[in-house]
């Protein structure tokens, strides 16, 4: 069993083994029908999927296997990669394809050899025998602290992902017009203490787009709300295929210069306008304000550089000077022309 990738971080897939793993045999002996799911596994399957962790399948096995184990578990596996090739870059694969880091996820195998594997190749995975994953359903990185509705749906959110991603690859037109043609909606506004759990949430699952590299406790964000020097704002998120919810958020602190301490956005939302849109409205919002500039403190580690660039397309530039040693300030002087704020955005004072 290897070590936990990184102090608190959350699991977000599990990636299963079928063989002697979650099905009681091997799948292309067994006789005369394939064999039975293992009941303890595939009450895992519905444990951690209550919590919003996903489940995938790597397996050596054809694909029509990863079928049956999702028809005879009724689990809603979101990627499955079948074949014989090394699981390390299956696992690589199906991380890249969900958009999360492979620190973000665990694999369970029976084959001892399997997971040294894995280990070896990918050292941030959690990896885990059947019985490691028996006792691992009670750590910290399965067991967030709140499950909120958008967690519950996660799986089918990421099934129309793909949905979307077929329909993307099919549409003539640009990445705007394919928005568009979508009914992309994305709604900004200011949080309520309603949305605090999932603001905690976001920010305990968010990295790639996470300016401070941390968490927000929840007693922190519903002080933050309450507090007259500071805006936190939501970012919703929806269009013909689903209805995202809750995606991201920030906090603002609005004076000459606004400063913004603190930004996350989930990475199902990226590629769709979001983050862009985001970024968009603090400029104009700032400048609406009587501001100068907005800037952006950013960690400096391995798992946000998307959204440095981000930062850095939207007009931000940095200045490593003007922070702490691991850190960078982004920022976006307002003389300069701002953004347009694209039709399928809803904003406060823009309507």
């Amino acid at each position: 069993m290897s070590a936990p990738a990184g102090p608190g971080r959350l699991v977000k897939c599990v990636v299963w083994d079928l063989d002697n793993t979650l099905l009681r045999g091997i799948y292309l002996e067994s006789r005369p029908g394939p064999p039975p799911p293992d009941p303890a596994m595939a009450s895992l399957l519905t444990v951690l999927g209550e919590r919003g962790i996903l489940h995938a399948i790597a397996s050596r096995n054809p694909p029509e296997a990863a079928r049956y184990a999702a028809q005879a578990t009724g689990c809603e596996f979101v990627a499955a990669e079948c074949g014989w090739g090394r699981k390390s870059e299956s696992l690589a694969r199906i991380a890249a394809g969900l958009d999360i880091g492979v620190d973000a996820l665990a694999f369970v195998d029976d084959d001892p050899y399997e997971r040294a594997e894995v280990g070896a190749a990918l050292p941030g995975v959690r990896v885990l025998s059947p019985e490691d994953a028996a006792e691992a359903v009670d750590w910290p990185e399965f067991s967030p602290a709140e499950v909120t509705p958008e967690a519950r749906r996660r799986a089918g959110l990421y099934q129309q992902r793909q949905q979307r991603l077929a329909a993307e690859r099919s549409f003539g037109g640009s990445r705007e017009e394919f928005l568009r043609a979508c009914g992309t909606k994305v709604t900004i506004a200011r949080a309520v203490p309603g949305d605090v759990p999932r603001l905690h949430e976001l920010s305990e699952r968010t990295s790639q787009f996470n300016s401070a590299g941390q968490a927000l406790s929840a007693a922190s964000l519903e002080d933050l709300i309450r507090s007259p020097a500071q805006d936190v704002m939501t970012v919703r998120l929806q269009d013909r295929f689903a209805d995202d919810g809750l995606v991201g958020g920030c906090v603002v602190g609005r004076d000459r210069v606004w400063t913004v301490p603190f930004l996350m956005m989930s990475c199902r939302a990226i590629g769709r306008g979001v983050i862009d849109s985001l970024l968009g409205w603090l400029a104009r919002a700032a400048a609406r304000g009587g501001a100068t500039a907005v800037q952006v403190p950013c960690v400096l580690n391995e798992r946000n550089v998307p959204l440095r660039l981000a930062l850095a397309s939207a007009g931000f530039r940095a200045d490593p000077g003007q922070a702490g040693p691991a850190e960078a300030l982004f920022r976006h002087d307002l003389a300069a022309p701002l953004p347009a704020r694209p039709g399928w955005v809803t904003t406060p004072g823009e309507l």
